[in-house]
């Protein structure tokens, strides 16, 4: 991180005339944007010193520390400037909540991880167990079987999909893989949890 923060220091940064440079903020380990702030030469170097992400306000005029009142500092992770030089994308970890509104980011969302397609694919999953039509809900039905169908039926894509790696036809396994992830996912949350859990127990076994 110090030979990062060194390399930060000598990159060529273009002020506009009133001598600000927007800041978009993102979470680090989320990847999620949570605001946009304007930064001149002296909060830039500030946020070098300090390592905690330093504003000018510009309602105030005079520098700001995120976090400076209520603690929710932004952690400095790193900084880039884009290719005209011309705006900063800084990566955070944030100390609590970063909008003043108490929601994960400024525009009223949450800073949760999301998994892409995944993530949808669990939401789907939640939504027909909830609704519990077993009628027109493969996932529903399923589930309406108890936890030990939902276990074999993994345990089933798990054999086909090692019989397929076996083989050389390479869509078989693809398709193979995709029902075992569909249905491990299902098992998750059967157990009660989710792939957040998942990669917080793989997190914890990183050394």
């Amino acid at each position: 991180m110090i030979s990062a923060i060194n390399k930060i220091k000598i990159m060529e940064i273009k002020y506009d005339q009133s001598g600000l440079v927007p800041a978009i903020i993102q979470d680090a380990t989320t990847r999620n944007v949570l605001m946009l702030g304007y930064m001149n030469e002296e909060a830039y170097q500030k946020t070098l010193e300090i390592k905690k992400v330093t504003f000018f306000s510009r309602s105030k005029q005079r520098l700001w520390t995120k976090g400076e009142e209520s603690g929710n500092f932004l952690e400095l992770v790193s900084i880039k400037n884009d290719c005209d030089n011309d705006s900063l994308l800084i990566t955070v970890n944030p100390v609590g909540p970063t909008c003043h509104k108490g929601t994960g980011n400024c525009w009223g969302e949450e800073n949760e991880q999301s998994y892409g397609f995944f993530s949808t694919l669990e939401d789907v999953i939640t939504e027909r167990v909830a609704n519990k039509d077993t009628t027109k809900s493969y996932v529903a039905s399923l589930f309406s079987k108890g936890i030990n169908k939902v276990a074999q039926k993994v345990g089933e894509e798990a054999v086909e999909t090692v019989i397929e790696a076996m083989d050389n036809n390479d869509e078989l396994f693809l398709y193979e893989s995709a029902d075992l992830l569909f249905h491990y996912l299902m098992l998750l949350q059967a157990k009660g949890f989710t792939l957040k859990d998942i990669e917080n127990e793989l997190k914890g076994r990183h050394k």
